[in-house]
């Protein structure tokens, strides 16, 4: 059963997401994230990728990992206003964007829109392009944060931890089967992240 399969793909990536906040080796909990989805993405029955191509896949190409791609956030909560995000089939997502967050991120300062899912149990959801998008990393952006799949880095201090060492591809990258709410507008990074999954 497909859902069966999605619940047992959700837990393991949820768990994976425990063991990367209880980590105190950020690099150490990068290299289990990316073993782990190598992995998921070759075995698992709810891997993105398209069946035929799961068996020899080498693995999800990833930049080096770099401790200066990991940065802390502060939350500026904004007015809520709902927004409809982009998806890959050409539809769209509702979300309603609650907070911005700030980080200093190649010494200069950035800034994220922090959305939350409008739906059943809700999430947030922190998506974004950069100059590496539609050259060497996914053109419709890449994903930090996804709470509601379990893409969780954690806080300090009362900061989000936004470790772009973790940025991934949507599963819309891999296979059209999937539909994915892409990067919005104002997530733009006018810099190249070359940190996270690549093309």
């Amino acid at each position: 059963m497909n859902e069966i399969a999605l619940l047992d793909w959700k837990r393991r990536i949820f768990a994976l997401y425990a063991d990367i906040r209880a980590d105190h080796d950020p690099e150490h909990a990068w290299r289990h994230w990316r073993d782990t989805r190598d992995r998921m993405f070759r075995d698992h029955p709810q891997s993105p990728l398209p069946p035929a191509e799961r068996a020899q896949y080498p693995g999800i190409p990833c930049y080096d990992y770099d401790p200066a791609l990991r940065v802390l956030g502060t939350l500026d909560e904004t007015a809520p206003e709902r927004r409809e995000i982009a998806a890959s089939d050409g539809d769209s997502y509702a979300f309603r964007r609650f907070a911005r967050t700030r980080f200093s991120l190649a010494g200069t300062e950035q800034g994220l829109d922090v959305y939350w899912l409008e739906g059943y149990g809700g999430g947030l959801f922190l998506s974004f392009a950069d100059e590496t998008s539609g050259r060497k990393t996914y053109g419709a952006g890449r994903y930090l944060l996804d709470t509601v799949k379990g893409a969780d880095l954690g806080e300090r201090d009362g900061k989000l931890v936004l470790d772009f060492n973790f940025a991934y591809n949507p599963s819309c990258s891999y296979d059209p089967r999937w539909v994915c709410p892409l990067a919005p507008p104002g997530n733009r990074l006018p810099l190249a992240v070359r940190g996270g999954e690549r093309i």
